[in-house]
């Protein structure tokens, strides 16, 4: 059955930024920093130094300033997020829609969110998504695949790639992560989940620093290099466990894995990480 109601607030203002960034990107001849720039009339790019900031917008002075320290790949979804401030600015009806509708810290969360949603929509367009879907299907693989065409983090394309899957799916970007160890033990390493995000409709995922069972297909592919593509689950925190169908892909040193869930256990509050529509991306 089709969802007949109307769209949140927040739904329909991240569609009209999605659609307003990715017609800024057919119009710019390419998606190197220089020519993402070329839409913008008047306003510079400077790299610089900047701390624990990855980029900022500077309406006053027309400028965007991107800190040089960062990774290339995290510098480019920045400056990405950075346009999208200035295209968000420049359209009237929408900036006013917002103000309307939220005020306080919460409009400052929705703004940062609509900018990695245009962010997004300009480095990962729907075709590329849809031709990574189409090869390789809602898989880890897939996850990892987006990330190098886009030259993106796989972070920032797990989100991406979570908004397009329409099978009920979790995306999980997974690493070995140094844990302090319990009663008096020294610290530990473990593989842990760093970023992960469902499908439409799944509400629950697993936290940030989810241990991931040393015995689970994810662990033995980052163990043996192999891909795993088997019947196992979803781990949370809490130690449930939610049955799940488990690929996974190793990639520099971490695991890239979908689960993929039986339809009546997608919506299923099981988990200790939900999902909430105002989740951002990261920048």
């Amino acid at each position: 059955m089709t969802d007949s109601r109307p769209p949140t607030p927040l739904a329909a203002a991240k569609a009209r930024m999605r659609d307003l960034a990715a017609a800024y990107a057919r119009t710019v001849p390419g998606l190197d920093a220089h020519s993402l720039m070329e839409g913008l009339d008047g306003i510079s790019l400077t790299f610089m130094p900047m701390g624990d900031r990855d980029g900022a917008y500077d309406p006053e002075h027309r400028v965007i300033m991107i800190n040089s320290s960062v990774r290339p790949e995290r510098q480019r979804f920045t400056l990405a997020h950075e346009i999208s401030h200035a295209l968000l600015l420049g359209d009237d009806d929408l900036l006013s829609d917002i103000h309307d509708e939220y005020e306080g810290d919460r409009l400052e969360q929705v703004i940062e969110t609509l900018c990695n949603v245009g962010a997004a929509a300009i480095l990962m367009p729907d075709d590329l998504i849809a031709d990574v879907l189409r090869r390789f299907g809602p898989t880890g693989r897939a996850l990892a695949e987006l990330a190098r065409r886009a030259d993106v983090s796989a972070s920032s394309a797990l989100y991406t790639l979570a908004e397009q899957t329409r099978d009920p799916v979790i995306y999980a970007v997974c690493a070995v992560t140094r844990l302090d160890g319990e009663d008096g033990e020294g610290p530990r390493k473990e593989l842990t989940v760093r970023a992960s995000s469902g499908a439409p409709g799944v509400k629950y995922v697993p936290g940030q620093d989810t241990v991931i069972p040393s015995d689970h297909p994810a662990a033995v592919t980052l163990d043996t290099g192999l891909p795993a593509d088997e019947d196992s689950y979803v781990p949370f925190r809490s130690g449930r466990r939610m049955p799940a169908r488990v690929n996974a892909f190793a990639e520099r040193g971490r695991v890239l894995v979908s689960f993929h869930l039986r339809d009546d256990k997608a919506g299923r509050p099981e988990a200790d990480g939900a999902l909430s529509d105002s989740a951002a991306l990261p920048t």
